[in-house]
């Protein structure tokens, strides 16, 4: 059964590819906007992996929008949440048998309700699997740090292929770097360089 699983190459989207391998054919899939280098950091990612990678394009209106409303609320969180729905849905309309992501039991953004879940699958006739569901963070991390070779540091200068790295440099061209600042905490992020031999 082929499954794309949304990948910003960091390691909860890796993990989740590791564990769904067993018992799909696993496509990494990175929705993107064009705004920047995200589909190249996560198609090396997948590569490093050995996982087949497709991107997939948003419309930049989307991300316009989410950029507003980050404004607005003075987080990114609810942002993060809409870009994450929408991929979702540009995801399940590729002609996958299911679609995936790597959120965990405790995310707080993005996270897929059950409701979201179900609506995905009874519209678009997909599964919806998200293989660290039950996995909290210490989990994951212990996970992680036995699997995969990985890189961490500050969000803002670790290149990957999620969804902050390109809503920053749009909310950047848009509002200026103090804006980025107030909105986005400092946070550490990581990207996968490959599996632990």
């Amino acid at each position: 059964m082929a499954l794309a699983l949304c990948f910003s190459g960091g390691k909860d989207s890796a993990l989740a590819a590791l564990l769904a391998d067993t018992f799909f054919d696993v496509t990494l899939v990175t929705a993107t906007f064009g705004v920047s280098d995200t589909a190249e950091n996560a198609r090396d990612a997948a590569e490093a992996l050995g996982f087949a990678h497709e991107t997939i394009e948003l419309d930049r209106a989307i991300a316009i929008e989410v950029v507003e409303r980050m404004v607005d609320d003075g987080f990114p969180r609810n942002g993060i949440q809409q870009v994450h729905e929408a991929a979702l849905e540009a995801v399940a309309e590729a002609g996958f048998d299911a679609i995936g992501d790597g959120t965990r039991r405790d995310d707080r953004a993005p996270t897929v309700p059950r409701s979201l879940a179900q609506s995905l699958e009874d519209r678009h006739g997909v599964q919806y699997v998200a293989p660290l569901s039950g996995y909290g963070r210490a989990s994951i991390d212990d996970l992680a740090d036995e699997l995969l070779r990985i890189e961490t540091g500050p969000s803002e200068r670790l290149a990957k292929g999620d969804y902050e790295h390109e809503l920053r440099a749009l909310l950047r061209d848009e509002h200026g770097e103090s804006a980025v600042d107030e909105i986005f905490p400092e946070h550490v992020q990581s990207v996968v360089r490959g599996r632990r031999e």
